[in-house]
């Protein structure tokens, strides 16, 4: 059964059950046929966690509730109830039902403890079982269920000698440690965006695994005065969901931008102009890739910058020079490299536009490209329409809606590239 197939399943299934799992699958199906048992304990971002339940749901996954007793006393069980669908356990009785998640045959995927204090991780890392989510782990890493853990606490508490030790002891034992971040003297929990994202490449599939792939995005920028800059409208949006898609998919991810993705698993080189991000390109491919995905609106043009504010007021004319070519340097300088390419053409024909895109697949020397037409749609927009063409002789595979979906197709074709 497909991830496609397994979505209508869950969703007929929601459908005759608790109201909230209508939201299932409704972002992605990404975690979709996976169990995850959501394990909260007492720090104050158990108040963060009604909301990571849904964003789970919403892409795809079936999540059970396990708490702490002293989790209770800074959110009520029954909000998890209505978090996830599923009655929140607080206590193990007779179904074992810390077997019957995280044992040999359990039905968990993964176990995510969200926020994780220092007591409880203290109490993993030394094997103490005294409350429902110490069992559900001791059992989920006898058992070889993937765990997953997002402390959360002061950080005078996570600066603890003891606790840096345990953390490390855990990630020797494989598991995963998601954040925290720290602000105002608090270690906080991480984002919900980013427990989902690492929880996804976690289950995900993994056929990018150990890949390392640069990412170029969004638009460059080219100083005119020590205020103006030249640029284009590029969002950087393709950028980012192709980022986000390579991580889920188990790469190694470095996005190469003028932005911020703020994910602790990514990578981010900062690059205005359109020679500093060839630059940055060029020397980060020293530390060896296997791919390039150009998807950046390069400025095709750069002026000579004034190194005072130009006045304003009067006429002004700008003398613009071709800037270096990104792709056709990097091709001469690692010729095994996968490249990818994009074209983006406005106003012109479907065959016209397959024409162009092809000739500059071959003249550049690319492994696929992807073309649009963005007259109709795409700089900026959280939709867009493409044909990605391949180097060998084959049919253009038109593909179509956010970008997200379309940053899942293009990693297919790079996926069946690699192999």
């Amino acid at each position: 059964m497909d991830n496609e197939e397994k979505q209508k399943a869950l969703r007929s299934r929601a459908e005759k059950f608790h109201p909230t799992l209508w939201i299932q699958g409704q972002k992605s199906s990404s975690l979709a046929g996976k169990t995850i048992v959501l394990g909260v304990t007492g720090s104050i971002g158990a108040v963060r966690v009604v909301e990571l339940a849904r964003e789970l749901i919403r892409n795809g996954a079936e999540v059970h509730a396990v708490m702490t007793e002293a989790a209770t006393h800074i959110l009520h069980p029954d909000a998890l109830h209505y978090a996830t669908g599923n009655p929140t356990i607080t206590e193990l009785g007779g179904r074992v039902e810390h077997v019957e998640f995280c044992g040999l045959k359990g039905r968990a995927d993964l176990l995510l403890i969200a926020p994780a204090t220092a007591n409880t991780i203290g109490k993993i890392a030394y094997g103490i079982d005294d409350t429902p989510v110490t069992s559900f782990t001791t059992t989920a890493l006898g058992s070889g269920v993937p765990v997953m853990i997002v402390p959360a606490m002061h950080e005078s508490m996570f600066r603890h000698p003891a606790v840096s030790e345990n953390l490390v002891k855990l990630k020797s034992w494989g598991v995963s440690i998601v954040g925290p971040r720290l602000e105002e003297g608090v270690a906080k929990i991480a984002a919900n965006e980013e427990i989902v994202l690492e929880v996804e490449r976690a289950l995900g599939s993994k056929n990018l695994e150990n890949r390392k792939i640069i990412i170029t995005s969004g638009s460059t920028a080219e100083s005119l005065d020590p205020i103006r800059i030249l640029t284009n409208r590029a969002s950087g949006k393709t950028g980012r969901e192709l980022a986000l898609e390579a991580y889920r998919n188990g790469s190694n991810v470095t996005l190469v931008h003028r932005d911020r993705l703020g994910f602790a698993g990514i990578g981010e080189i900062f690059a205005e102009s359109a020679a500093e991000m060839t630059d940055a390109v060029l020397s980060e491919l020293e530390k060896g890739y296997d791919v390039l995905i150009s998807s950046a609106a390069i400025a095709d043009y750069t002026a000579e910058p004034s190194p005072e504010k130009i006045k304003s007021g009067g006429e002004l004319t700008l003398r613009l020079k071709p800037t270096r070519k990104l792709i056709k340097e990097c091709r001469q300088r690692y010729p095994d490299l996968v490249i990818i390419g994009f074209k983006a053409e406005t106003g012109i024909e479907k065959n016209e536009l397959l024409r162009r895109a092809a000739s500059t697949l071959k003249t550049s020397k690319l492994d696929l490209i992807a073309a649009n037409d963005v007259a109709r749609g795409g700089m900026g927009t959280e939709e867009n329409e493409l044909y990605l063409l391949k180097r060998e002789k084959s049919e253009p595979r038109h593909v179509s809606g956010n970008k997200r979906k379309l940053a899942a197709c293009i990693l297919e074709e790079v996926a069946s590239l690699l192999k």
